[in-house]
């Protein structure tokens, strides 16, 4: 049997006295779509980040594909929150993919290959951007700037890719576009994307994890009332009208 493309045992993160993760196991096979839901400031964004080793554990172990987190020499892609990037910065679209490809420890004055500008052009057509290569990222909607941290994360050529809150900014048309891009990508990585949005993707996913500090529930993509209210600690009605979904049940 392979092994999953992640295992995570036992794992606690805290901040300060703040505890964001608290006991997680689960494990994530290769090949999956996994969307992790659950509220803000339930942990989400902290548990891809002990998954890069960009914050330190309190206890606990992640290991991919085997090999323990910080010692494995597997490629991760990270699609960070829309929100958090600066989209003033003086810089063009080729360029911001092509920081994709710097390495681990990039010298002053790097040069970029021409493999790796071979690269960078070839996602930015994968993700149906071509067209935007020498656009200010300022000058583009935030539909187009959600496929260009994409295409920088694919720049790396990862075996896994993670994305955080990867629809929240954008319209429902970019929503759908993103969606049917990650389902290409899945049949050749493992994607795992967090969201607050229960509906987000839904229908694309093919697990699903709630996450409110503690792991309250991980398997297939489907949610009951009980999961739910433990979810998010109290009574919650759902409502789902026109929007075509896998984790409600009748309703």
């Amino acid at each position: 049997m392979n092994n999953p493309a992640l295992n995570i045992r036992n794992l606690t993160v805290s901040y300060g006295n703040n505890v964001a993760l608290s006991n997680i196991s689960f494990s994530v096979d290769d090949g999956d779509f996994l969307g992790i839901i659950g509220p803000n400031g339930g942990g989400k964004s902290t548990l891809l980040k002990a998954i890069l080793n960009l914050v330190p554990a309190c206890s606990g172990e992640v290991f991919v594909y085997g090999q323990k987190n910080g010692s494995h020499d597997v490629k991760i892609g990270y699609v960070p929150q829309f929100a958090l990037m600066d989209k003033q910065f003086p810089i063009t679209v080729i360029e911001v993919v092509l920081t994709g490809r710097l390495p681990k420890k990039p010298t002053p004055f790097h040069k970029y290959s021409e493999q790796d500008i071979y690269v960078a052009e070839k996602v930015l057509n994968n993700v149906g951007i071509p067209h935007l290569a020498q656009r200010k990222i300022s000058d583009l909607s935030g539909g187009e700037f959600q496929k260009v941290l994409i295409a920088r994360a694919l720049a790396q050529k990862p075996k896994i890719l993670l994305l955080d809150e990867p629809t929240a900014s954008v319209d429902t048309a970019s929503r759908r576009q993103i969606f049917s891009l990650l389902d290409k990508l899945n049949s050749k990585m493992t994607i795992i994307f967090v969201t607050h949005d229960l509906l987000a993707g839904s229908s694309h996913v093919k697990s699903l994890a709630c996450l409110n500090n503690t792991l309250v529930y991980h398997g297939e993509p489907e949610l009951t009332d009980s999961v739910v209210q433990r979810l998010y600690d109290c009574p919650v009605d759902l409502i789902a009208h026109g929007v075509p979904h896998r984790v409600l049940g009748k309703h």
